[in-house]
């Protein structure tokens, strides 16, 4: 289980773990998203059929929810504010800004998370891996 969790972190092929599955880094915000055709490990593709990532969406969107719940506990836990208190709303526009500086960044890991989701494990590609 960890080392799926390091694999989607790392944003590496989920058949080999090995080859990357982005050209550039995340934070390259005009092709940060541009993903490879093929593994350069395996051969794995990383597009199944066309409008295959159109999925992440909704996986994108399970992470914002998460990070923004986790992010609203953390508000009231530091600060001691209740629900009552208007200073709460000074956690919306922080929370926004955080969101919109790791979209990049979710978008690419909502990718790489679908994608894992959707391998089929191919135990002859890594019993071939050992004997080699």
């Amino acid at each position: 289980m960890i080392q799926l969790v390091r694999n989607i972190l790392s944003f590496k092929c989920p058949r080999c773990h090995q080859g990357n599955l982005f050209f550039n880094k995340w934070y390259n915000i005009t092709n940060g998203n541009k993903m490879v055709e093929k593994c350069s490990v395996c051969s794995q593709r990383t597009e199944l059929e066309p409008g295959f990532y159109q999925g992440t969406g909704y996986i994108s969107y399970g992470l914002t929810v998460g990070i923004s719940i986790i992010t609203f506990v953390i508000w009231i836990l530091s600060t001691g504010y209740n629900l009552k208190n208007k200073e709460i709303l000074f956690w919306f526009p922080l929370n926004v800004l955080l969101l919109i500086l790791l979209q990049p960044w979710l978008m690419r890991l909502s990718r790489s998370i679908w994608l894992t989701m959707f391998y089929k494990n191919d135990d002859k590609f890594h019993q071939n891996n050992k004997n080699n």
